[in-house]
């Protein structure tokens, strides 16, 4: 849209919207706009009274990180736009940001019109911006001595892009705090290019950092000469209003009373006010720069309206906590005068209500005052944001239920035999069951212990007892028995439940398959057999298929330590003795597994290898081999080294086996290399690699456990880790990875800074397990529990069981009472399982100076030989004041400071 404006002179300019508003000074910051086009003299103009767009701004996209506050104050009328244009990438010049911060300061009753307005020489803007320069050159928003040695050479000193620098001033002017800003002027800013920031504006700098206004860009630097965009300047504007008690006409802050289809009512200052709202009234929240919906508005929360007319165009929840207070009792009765009586305690109360108070019963629906009776339990609900406290709520929370309705089970709890659910009008409820409880799904009958949290239902309640429960779809439930076959086209599973009969059920596509010590186990890996199949659990899913099958026991009889007589390629039988030299012969078939020093076996591969006297361990049912691996290794703890008679035993599960050697075998283990015979003892658990005959030990890998934190992550799956500041480097291509909670992961999933316990076999990762790693400050301690303060606030009493490590001031010690409240600590399990406290070290230091490009922090020497003064800072270093979170870049000059280090990295700094 093009507006036009008509001066008192004999031309016509044509001319745009501008808009006002203040920027966030940070790489994702703040936003001001000028839709403005040139005059027939080649200035600017911008019109002064154009409403805020009743539409969207075509180019700015739902989700656009200013989307918030850009909208907030163009529904405000503090910055326009043109042609449905927001422009948000533009930079501002000087002239449109005075502009913006008169409106922001609704200051524009203030204007001076009538006379052109009488500015320095230098200091030449279009004709519609001088009475607001004018203005703000009288309020002091600019410095006339400061602007008079701006350098205007390449353009007019109104178009001139207005700086980071330029803008921080006139901000922080508009906010009132010019005194403040001076105040700071001999201090640091913190920022890594400090010096390119003049003397006159570092203490505004420093203010606005410490108003949460402005932040650094990339690499610690703050830009002092860079450009501001408008969505920039917008954001900054929109933030600031919190920091003003400026009030804008058209916007109101109050608190909801009343919420139905197209309707808010808020109270502002006493009186009720209606705002009317549609599918183009836009919601958001204080904390989230996202879109939130009309559901996120809820009764008696603080909520800010933008609006005309008695319609909404933004809606912003500054506080979403109720205000209102509660008060349970005994319900006595109803009184003239609309009053109800109770009894609070010993305490008989009276609480006045009016047609705007909601009565409900305790499923949330709707009744009269009249439908409550005598020696119910109610809770009054109270506002509190007025002297009235008008109650807003009554609703009864016992008495007897005898009801039909439909929700969705929430919880079932077996131990004390309640269900909940959140009934279809959104409430939630609790009822009992006994025995007598009916539970259907179509013509199944099905138990308590098929319910499952998230189910659709119908149900009925007697007296408070539920009787009956009709499940909408079917769930998923369990059943046990033995495997008798697996169809031929792998659909279907022939089964014997558990004290039943033969039954047989479909299977989906890919049914889920879990036996214990087989990775990524298949339906091929499952034993079936009329009398000797693996006992498994099923899970059916609503439709009785089959998702899940595991594996709960097996028949199959163990034969280790067998040798071949003969094997039959044709036949695929083995024969092979016993220890005892007890016959046995066996079937080979596709299903079997087998296991030889080979990444891939085959049965061909296997079957070149049952040679006589070749030795085995097997496992099988009947006659059938379910499992044969050619014996080239031996896992166990030493039992014995005897290096007189070149022999070595190691105890495997109930079984002690000795292995001769000729020459010295290798020792292969972590963090040593060239190990030998002495370096192993009785005890340790190693793996015995045989030579190709099988006859004598050719390397022995020792199985040790470490921890280290991870510094890096690299495409090629290689993993940067350090413990206790050496580094190292792996990959863990042969190892099984988990999460804290258990579950397998990839390497591309773990990140730098978590802790992992490695468990090596030889020098080869085998086992990964990520740790957690908690800091938080001991509040309470005892010798069974400790009570933390972590650093996002949350207080936890944990139990502790086991052993316990307390690694403090260079001791490790064994008990919980070792630990002292205050205590900043890292609480992780060690390798062996226990649990570990590593105290951290404290240091009171003066403040000096950070940097960003290093990431560290500079403090005030104690003297000229300390050389201590540099530290390394964590990634997700804690800093703080009390319990109000602070940046690093807040710190100033001279801030007394306590600093928590972990291996000379600093994880907390505490400002006195």
């Amino acid at each position: 849209m093009t507006f036009k404006y008509n001066y008192p002179s004999h031309s016509k300019k044509v001319v745009s919207a501008v808009l006002a508003g203040m920027m966030a000074l940070s790489a994702g910051g703040a936003a001001m706009a000028a839709d403005t086009t040139e005059t027939g003299q080649g200035q600017t103009a911008t019109l002064s009274n154009t409403a805020a767009p009743s539409g969207m701004f075509s180019d700015i996209k739902a989700g656009y990180w200013a989307e918030k506050h850009v909208y907030k104050l163009a529904y405000q009328g503090i910055l326009l736009g043109n042609n449905g244009l927001f422009r948000p990438g533009d930079a501002v010049t000087q002239q449109e940001a005075i502009t913006m911060a008169i409106r922001f300061m609704n200051m524009e009753s203030r204007l001076n019109t009538s006379t052109a307005a009488a500015l320095p020489t230098n200091m030449e803007v279009g004709n519609y911006f001088k009475p607001y320069v004018a203005l703000a050159l009288q309020l002091g928003l600019v410095d006339k001595t400061e602007e008079a040695s701006a350098d205007v050479s390449k353009t007019t000193w109104g178009q001139k892009p207005a700086t980071r620098e330029w803008i921080t001033k006139l901000l922080i002017r508009s906010l009132n705090k010019d005194a403040e800003a001076k105040a700071q002027n001999n201090q640091s800013t913190g920022f890594a290019d400090n010096a390119n920031i003049s003397d006159s504006a570092k203490g505004y700098v420093n203010l606005a950092v410490s108003l949460d206004l402005a932040k650094g860009l990339e690499n610690n630097k703050f830009d002092p000469t860079g450009s501001v965009t408008r969505a920039q300047l917008a954001t900054f504007y929109s933030r600031g209003e919190s920091l003003t008690d400026t009030k804008y006409s058209n916007t109101s802050t109050g608190y909801v009373t009343g919420l139905k289809d197209g309707q808010i009512t808020l109270v502002v200052d006493g009186k009720a006010v209606n705002y009317a709202v549609n599918s183009s009234t836009l919601y958001f929240t204080k904390d989230s720069e996202s879109r939130a919906s009309a559901t996120d508005v809820k009764l008696y929360t603080k909520v800010l309206i933008v609006g005309s007319a008695g319609a909404a165009s933004y809606v912003e929840v500054v506080d979403a906590k109720p205000q209102v207070e509660s008060v349970e009792g005994t319900f006595a009765r109803s009184l003239t005068g609309n009053k109800i009586g109770l009894f609070v305690g010993e305490n008989y109360e009276t609480y006045s209500y009016d047609e705007n108070t909601a009565f409900i019963d305790q499923n949330g629906k709707a009744i009269k005052l009249s439908d409550i009776t005598a020696d119910s339990t109610i809770e009054v609900q109270r506002e509190t944001f007025s002297a009235d406290k008008k109650t807003v709520l009554v609703q009864v929370k016992s008495g007897i239920v005898n009801k039909s309705d439909s929700g969705v089970i929430s919880e079932v709890a077996a131990s004390s035999k309640t269900i909940k659910l959140v009934n279809a009008a959104g409430a939630a409820e609790q009822y009992t069951y006994n025995d007598n409880l009916i539970i259907r799904y179509q013509n199944r009958i099905l138990s308590a212990a098929d319910l499952k949290a998230g189910s659709s239902v119908k149900y009925t309640v007697k007296d408070n007892v539920l009787q009956t429960i009709e499940l909408a779809q079917g769930v998923e439930q369990s059943v046990r028995g033995t495997l008798v076959e697996i169809g031929g086209n792998q659909s279907t599973v022939m089964f014997k439940r558990d004290g039943g009969s033969l039954e047989a059920k479909m299977l989906i596509e890919k049914p889920e398959v879990i036996i214990s010590g087989i990775q990524e186990a298949s339906l091929n890996d499952l034993i079936t057999d009329t009398n000797n199949g693996d006992k498994v659990e099923l899970t059916l899913n609503g439709d009785d298929q089959v998702t899940r099958i595991q594996v709960i026991g097996r028949q199959m009889e163990p034969l280790n330590g067998a040798t071949v007589v003969s094997y039959n390629s044709k036949t695929k039988l083995l024969t092979v003795l016993d220890t005892n030299k007890k016959p046995y012969v066996f079937t080979l078939d596709d299903k079997t597994k087998m296991d030889y020093n080979s990444s891939k076996p085959t049965l061909a591969g296997l079957e070149s290898l049952l040679n006589d006297g070749r030795k085995l361990d097997l496992t099988y049912v009947g006659t059938r081999a379910l499992t044969v691996k050619v014996i080239y290794k031996y896992e166990g703890t030493i039992s014995s080294i005897d290096t007189s008679n070149r022999k070595i035993s190691l105890l495997s599960g109930s079984q002690t086996i000795t292995v001769p050697y000729t020459t010295a075998p290798a020792v292969e283990m972590y963090n040593k290399s060239n190990g030998g015979l002495s370096d192993l003892k009785i005890g340790d658990n190693v793996t015995i690699t045989l030579g190709s005959n099988q006859d004598v030990v050719q390397k022995i890998a020792l199985k040790t456990a470490a921890q280290f934190e991870i510094v890096g992550v690299e495409t090629n799956g290689r993993v940067r880790v350090k413990s206790d500041l050496l580094s190292s480097q792996f990959y863990f291509d042969q190892a099984v990875l988990t999460s804290e909670s258990g579950q397998t992961i990839t390497t591309s999933q773990l990140i730098a800074g978590q802790l992992i316990n490695v468990t090596f076999e030889g020098i080869t990762p085998k086992a990964v397990q990520v740790v957690k790693r908690t800091f938080a400050e001991v509040t309470a301690v005892d010798g069974t529990s400790v009570t933390l303060k972590q650093f996002n606030g949350s207080t936890e009493k944990m139990s502790v069981s086991g052993p316990v490590k307390v690694v403090k001031a260079g001791s490790t010690l064994t008990s919980l009472t070792n630990l002292t409240v205050g205590d900043r600590v890292e609480m992780t399990k060690d390798t062996d399982n226990s649990t570990r406290f590593r105290v951290l070290t404290v240091m009171s230091k003066q403040f000096w100076s950070y940097d960003g490009v290093g990431n560290q922090i500079l403090v005030k020497r104690e003297s000229t030989s300390d050389m201590n003064y540099r530290f390394a800072l964590g990634s997700n270093v804690f800093v703080h004041q009390g319990d109000n979170t602070l940046s690093v870049q807040s710190l100033r000059d001279n801030d007394n400071i306590v600093l928590y280090l972990l291996n000379n990295v600093v994880m907390e700094i505490q400002k006195q």
